[in-house]
């Protein structure tokens, strides 16, 4: 088809009703539509329509089209609606960490213009059943998204009996994130005291989102850097675990807000005829909280000046206080059974027992990072709390990931649709025990277990993995993480199922059996065992694994996290920082009636002898010293190990790779026998 020279093409498209040009943007991704938009001016107005940003909203899926119309009555526009719901869309999922035992789960969903982080709390199964729930879950943190469509982020925690929440803001999230991290960041000003980076809420523009990205060379650092030629300053990750997590303590107790009674509640519709006014009403009064309790014009930003000098009258006692305990650990002298095996293992490794040369090692690393430190804290004139969702390379093992213990992270769990070939893949809900479904008069308190089911296939062998990331018992059975099963489902099982009906008489048809093996008891609670076991599937879609031997049966359904959660039940948060990243090792449930007091720890009475009973606790040495608990190990602000003691006996829990941190540990162990004697 020919045109005449001066017929401009982009009339084809200014020329087609909204209607039809909407419906062949669907073709086209966001960034398209941006660039199209910025061709001509006679296209931008015709792609910034409301009708075109609308159907690349329902495109991306995050919410129904209902909500849609209810989330644009609070930006600007669908276009503003679509650049927020980009920014958050990869966070929405489930996120775990590998403390407490008993499992750390935090599934993120929609809100209400926002993305809403849920702790699901250890739990015995409600009276109505997995489906019914109530379910018990409690905040952790929110994403909220600005008229403009820029985020905020909010973090909840509890603190003397109120709740509080910390406002900070977002880093740019990778699209394909494995990774939350909880950091602070130093800021710069420009003159006048505006900061370059973005308030509360404010962000990056929608032309940010669509824009090129920057050379290879400058990634990770920010745009005043480099326009004033900075160097980038020391990363949040590089800083000691120590100064981390005084940063955080330090940003957290001056960045608080206090939550007013008309801002508690609900921070998403809890079922289908929600009246969005009361969400409406709840998310203003948010967003008025910081010029109604009177804070700086940007409440989520700390004076760096003010951080020093609280640091600066710290740091002193800090490090005389460890001087002398290096030197206390040195000179111990006393031969117990730790302290052989720690010569021994010296005179392994051809490692020095030099005490001057331990002491400079010692004293090397701990001026590097002071070094790094204050390096950190003089790249800003203002520090402010971040969320940043990034891509980390992580292994895994059995479906689980291998965490780092020294971050204040949150890992995502990939979770796979069913597809053809693998319909058992997702979130599945079960209790131990038959019948299944609601508790009985005779078994009133049935533990709730969560695990993601994924499929393998290894050596030409395609299995089935049940990963446990939830156990609602009183004192964890097993390590979080573990396989509760692992079946061949190329191999048909010849087991009969023992039952014919289930509790309410009905008539249970079975589909298909697999052989398998399912968890026991092994060396040691970090290595369980297994024994020989068969999953049957029934046409109703229930699972049930039963062990071979014992004839233990695990009853499995398939939940929805989200549903569940509209129709459950809210307790309060933890502390700010361990409720975002619980780091202490812990058997119990830590969530269910917490103390508020910094030492806080629970340990795992029963599980190396029944009836063992929890003591006092003192502290010596960045070691917590407590009879038949859990204790942990620092050095350099870093954690070392964790270990279990019941009377005399002492079992490391944490493998460690670094030698001299080995030694180390060693060090202090042999010096906390000779206390503890």
């Amino acid at each position: 088809m020919l045109f005449h020279n001066n017929t401009c093409g982009s009339k084809l498209l200014l020329a087609l009703p909204d209607d039809i040009f909407a419906v062949v943007t669907r073709s086209l991704t966001p960034r398209d539509v941006f660039n199209l938009s910025i061709c001509c001016r006679s296209l931008y107005a015709l792609a910034s329509s409301d009708k075109v940003w609308l159907t690349q909203c329902e495109l991306l899926g995050v919410i129904p089209h209902r909500d849609l119309i209810e989330w644009r009555k609070g930006v600007n526009s669908y276009k503003s609606l679509c650049r927020f719901l980009i920014n958050v869309q990869p966070i929405i999922g489930i996120w775990v960490h590998q403390n407490p035992e008993l499992g750390n789960v935090v599934y993120v969903m929609p809100g209400f213009i926002s993305v809403v982080g849920c702790r699901i709390i250890p739990q015995e199964l409600g009276p109505l059943g997995i489906e019914e729930g109530p379910i018990l879950w409690s905040p952790v943190f929110e994403i909220l998204g600005n008229v403009d469509g820029s985020s905020v982020f909010l973090l909840h925690g509890r603190e003397r009996e109120n709740n509080y929440i910390y406002p900070g803001s977002m880093k740019t999230v990778d699209r394909n994130c494995n990774v939350l991290l909880l950091e602070v960041e130093p800021r710069l000003q420009k003159d006048g005291g505006k900061l370059f980076h973005s308030k509360s809420f404010a962000g990056n523009t929608v032309d940010k989102e669509f824009s090129r990205k920057i050379c290879p060379s400058e990634r990770g650092v920010s745009k005043s850097q480099r326009f004033h030629g900075q160097k980038p300053p020391v990363p949040f990750s590089k800083l000691a675990f120590g100064d981390r997590r005084k940063l955080i303590e330090i940003v957290t107790s001056q960045i608080r807000v206090k939550v007013p009674q008309s801002a508690e509640g609900f921070s998403f519709p809890c079922s289908e005829s929600e009246d969005f006014s009361r969400l409406t009403e709840r998310r203003s009064r948010v967003m008025q909280m910081y010029s109604d309790n009177g804070l700086d014009p940007d409440p989520t930003q700390s004076d760096l000046g003010e951080v020093r000098k609280f640091l600066d009258r710290s740091t002193g006692s800090t490090r005389a206080q460890f001087h002398r305990d290096i030197y206390r650990t040195q000179s111990s002298k006393k031969k117990s059974l730790v302290g052989y095996f720690r010569d021994s293992f010296k005179h392994i490794i051809g490692k020095s027992s030099s005490i001057n040369g331990s002491h400079e090692h010692s004293k090397s690393s701990e001026n590097n990072k002071q070094v790094q430190f204050q390096e950190f804290l003089r790249s800003g004139e203002t520090i402010g709390l971040t969320l940043h969702a990034s891509t980390a390379r992580l292994s895994s093992y059995r479906a689980w990931p291998n965490m780092h213990d020294s971050r204040f992270a949150l890992y995502k769990l990939p979770q796979h649709e069913p597809v053809a070939g693998q319909e058992h893949a997702g979130l599945w809900g079960g209790t131990f025990g038959w019948p299944p479904g609601r508790p009985s008069e005779n078994k009133p308190g049935k533990a709730l277990f969560f695990l993601l089911l994924s499929y393998e296939e290894s050596q030409g062998t395609r299995s089935l993995i049940g990963t446990k990331i939830l156990e609602g018992t009183h004192y964890v059975l097993h390590p979080n993480g573990s396989p509760m099963f692992i079946v061949n489902i190329d191999e048909p099982s010849v087991e009969p199922f023992p039952w014919e009906s289930d509790g309410e008489s009905n008539f249970l048809d079975l589909k298909e059996a697999f052989s398998g093996e399912g968890i026991a008891n092994g060396y040691g609670f970090r290595y369980p065992g297994s024994k020989p076991g068969s999953l049957f599937v029934f046409e109703d879609g229930m699972l049930v694994f039963m062990w071979k031997e014992s004839r233990a049966v695990l009853t499995l359904q398939r939940v929805n996290l989200q549903d569940l959660l509209k129709k459950g039940e809210r307790v309060p948060p933890l502390p700010p920082i361990a409720n975002f990243s619980y780091l202490t090792k812990s058997y119990s449930n830590v969530y269910a009636g917490f103390s508020n007091a910094p030492n806080h720890a629970s340990s795992p009475r029963g599980f190396f002898e029944e009836g063992a009973q929890e003591d006092g606790v003192e502290e010596r040495r960045e070691v917590v010293f407590t009879r038949n608990s859990v204790s942990g190990i620092h050095y350099n602000g870093d954690p070392v190990c964790t270990f279990w003691q019941v009377g005399s006996f002492i079992r490391p829990m944490l493998p460690v790779n670094h030698v001299d941190t080995i030694v180390m540990m060693l060090d202090l162990l042999s010096t906390w026998v000779d206390f503890k004697a």
